[in-house]
């Protein structure tokens, strides 16, 4: 199975494409990824350097590749940060013309767009064409609880707060809303959780919160490709949502052995595939 992932690439660390690519890959997915940026690392350090790709880039790859006849055997589209919307744009037309070729193709949309403790990152117009025309064409939307926020214009302390924002996501589209770090009112000091949200039911897992001096950034880019992975293979929400939260657990975890803010991907590998802790999904909706 393909997917297209487009999304940031970092040289020096774990985020964007270079969160995604290699976990998908060891999974054993076929993955072409298509950068709308490449820095020497994220935006977490002091300093960068680097390029933000036009949209014209994005068009001008995915032209090449429809060229070769690759599209129609793309299975999804992959997509994260974008820089600006006018990319966004690119994306969804690589969509379309994905889905000329293979109408089944699933669309997994991170909404990349900042987190608590950073504020928005991206430019004004992002949260607008993502809640407008991204969402509405996604199969899978996996938010972190600031980019929900935003989606959604609401507040969320309570877990009941990130239900009703999960569920108002849906009505912009998606099938799955996918909730990453989440923690609120009534979460344990030493968990995190992650929900998934669907028409037909709700799921949550919960493990272990990991305390680091600087947390690593990629987290969420892992989250939404690793659940995309598992999703593809299985079409189970609970599988998928299991699968995926005990990939992302073995990575932090070594991370947090290595002492580094950079995701282990490397070290963790093998536990990407096979991991020795199994974290089960309860029903809470």
């Amino acid at each position: 199975m393909t997917i297209l992932s487009i999304q940031s690439h970092v040289a020096y660390g774990h985020v964007g494409n270079s969160a995604a690519v290699f976990p998908l890959q060891r999974l054993g997915f076929e993955v072409w990824p298509l950068h709308t940026v490449q820095f020497s690392n994220h935006a977490g350090y002091d300093g960068l350097s680097g390029e933000v790709f036009p949209a014209r880039h994005v068009r001008d790859v995915i032209e090449g590749m429809a060229a070769l006849g690759a599209l129609s055997s793309c299975d999804a589209v992959l997509s994260g940060y974008l820089g600006e919307a006018a990319v966004g744009g690119a994306v969804l037309d690589a969509l379309a013309r994905v889905r000329a070729g293979n109408p089944a193709a699933l669309y997994a949309c991170d909404p990349v767009m900042g987190d608590g403790g950073k504020g928005l990152y991206v430019p004004d117009d992002i949260p607008g064409f993502l809640r407008e025309r991204a969402l509405p064409a996604a199969d899978i939307v996996t938010p972190n609880v600031f980019e929900l926020e935003i989606l959604t214009d609401t507040k969320i302390a309570t877990f009941e707060d990130a239900l009703s924002a999960g569920r108002a996501v849906l009505g912009l589209g998606p099938s799955v809303v996918l909730v990453t770090s989440l923690r609120h009112a009534e979460t344990a000091p030493n968990k995190i959780e992650i929900l998934a949200v669907t028409a037909k039911g709700t799921w949550r897992v919960t493990t272990a919160f990991l305390e680091f001096e600087t947390p690593p950034n990629g987290a969420g880019d892992l989250t939404a490709a690793l659940f995309l992975g598992h999703y593809l293979r299985t079409r189970d929400v609970k599988a998928a949502l299991e699968g995926a939260a005990a990939g992302v657990f073995a990575v932090i975890a070594a991370t947090h052995e290595a002492g580094t803010r950079e995701l282990q991907l490397i070290a963790a590998q093998d536990e990407i595939v096979a991991p020795k802790r199994r974290f089960t999904a309860e029903r809470v909706g």
